[in-house]
């Protein structure tokens, strides 16, 4: 009789449990979400160990395995803004184009597929209006979303009938696929619509608008409003016929031109871009004499007139020719911008009350002003210099140097480019900078990865779409 009740109980037990297991698994469902969809996982890019280009006259944080950026070394200014991270959702209403592609660089592969945005402009004798294409299903997301792999076209007629440019031989070459011609170098007035407001807001820094209200946008972009502010070299037909290649000359800081005797041959290229801490007199048999294109930040501007005015840095070159071409890392570019097409002060911000006058000269006007669209310094970092610190604490304040942008808008513009003072293999036999009265070497910072630019460098003049100046 007791083993029968000790059944019994056993059984009554047994049978309590299962309905508490039962009773635990429903409400656990509930608690689930609806949803069979599997959990998405960020890409992790693989980068290699090398190289970089030249922009040590501006501010950045040193390399290092910290979980918090250090603060800048005591002979560099500080970098004086750090941007915040931005965390955002694709946005599917974007009308689309696919462009299909390749990495350029072994350093640099990824497997994802990219869906580009692109809003589609023609432009002939006309300023390019706005096309929407209709919207591509893109394969679904495999990139975190802040690397932002779309962007807007631009159809652009060629300047020159150049036979053998950098626009037609880019397709022989590895770099082929991953070279955009239709990308815009440059934003103006026609880019600022709604739609690329939203889109663009996505992304931080000089990648994106996430700093600008609407409103702000159109009024600081509607004075670039004519062929002067979307063409990079809108004085072309001045310069030269219709057959004739466009040669250019991209001038870095870099100590490497110290002594190099290659003023000359600089000044005779059609245009001479410079950046940043350009100090040129007193160096003109190394540097030449000429600038047509000088691109800086307001930020590196600033940091430049701080620190190398003991040397002869008075601020950005002035002269007829001369065009400045902004780089957009904050809201005080489009505001010192703005201020200076119209010729009043800079409204607010850092650099409130200040009178654009006193850097670019009386002759300042919006004809002279330009400004690198945020798609193509995003599309630079994505697909010619993605480093590894996009897998890091620091992506958020990680874009190619200002060097590194000018350089590449070259190549997305002139038909042959020669580039000086930019960092090669032996650059630790060179000071930091030409003018440097004493050797300096040169410091690495976690903003930009010189390594990397380094191997681009290099990478380009090999397949025959620059000329770097090298000693060796």
């Amino acid at each position: 009789m007791a083993l029968k009740m000790n059944r019994l109980l056993l059984g009554l037990l047994t049978a309590i449990s299962l309905l508490c297991i039962y009773i635990l698994c429903v409400n656990l469902q509930w608690s689930l979400p609806s949803s069979s969809e599997p959990l998405k996982y960020l890409q992790v890019f693989s980068q290699g160990e090398n190289s970089g280009s030249r922009d040590s006259e501006e501010p950045r944080f040193r390399q290092s395995n910290r979980d918090h950026p250090p603060p800048a070394s005591t002979s560099n200014p500080q970098l004086s803004d750090q941007h915040e991270d931005t965390r955002v959702e694709h946005n599917q209403t974007l009308k689309t184009l696919t462009f299909s592609g390749n990495n350029v660089l072994d350093v640099s592969k990824s497997s994802s597929k990219s869906v580009n945005v692109s809003v589609n402009t023609r432009t002939g004798t006309k300023a390019p209006t706005v096309k929407p294409q209709r919207p591509a299903q893109p394969a679904g997301p495999t990139e975190p979303p802040f690397i932002g792999d779309t962007y807007m076209s631009e159809d652009i007629p060629p300047q020159t009938d150049c036979p053998d440019g950098i626009q037609s031989h880019v397709t022989k070459t590895e770099f082929g696929e991953r070279f955009l011609k239709t990308l815009p170098v440059l934003q103006w007035a026609q880019h600022v619509t709604p739609e690329q407001h939203r889109r663009l807001s996505q992304y931080t820094g000089a990648h994106g608008w996430a700093v600008l209200d609407y409103q702000t946008l159109v009024e600081t972009l509607s004075v670039l409003n004519s062929s002067a502010n979307w063409r990079l070299l809108d004085d072309w037909k001045d310069r030269g016929t219709k057959s004739e290649c466009i040669r250019c000359a991209v001038v870095g800081n870099g100590g490497i031109l110290k002594d190099s005797k290659k003023g000359k041959e600089i000044d005779g290229h059609h245009y001479v871009f410079r950046t940043n801490g350009a100090v040129i007199k007193g160096f003109e048999q190394d540097v030449g004499s000429r600038t047509t294109h000088y691109t800086f930040s307001t930020n590196t501007l600033m940091n430049s007139l701080r620190s190398y005015g003991g040397v002869g840095y008075q601020g950005p070159p002035v002269s007829k020719e001369t065009h400045y071409v902004f780089l957009p890392d904050h809201d005080r570019d489009y505001l010192l911008m703005k201020a200076a097409a119209t010729h009043t002060l800079v409204e607010r911000g850092k650099e409130r009350g200040k009178d654009p006058t006193k850097y670019f000269g009386q002759d300042v006007s919006a004809e002279k002003l330009k400004m690198y669209n945020p798609d193509f310094i995003r599309y630079i970092r994505n697909r010619f210099l993605r480093s590894k610190v996009l897998k890091g604490h620091h992506k958020n304040i990680y874009r190619p140097s200002t060097g590194a942008v000018m350089l590449l808008a070259a190549l997305h513009t002139c038909d042959k480019v020669s580039a000086y003072g930019f960092m090669t293999p032996d650059y630790k036999e060179y000071s930091d900078h030409y003018y440097d009265r004493s050797y300096h070497k040169v410091a690495f910072y976690i903003n930009h990865d010189l390594q990397l630019e380094m191997a681009l460098w290099q990478q380009l003049h090999k397949e025959g779409l620059m000329r770097l100046y090298m000693h060796k």
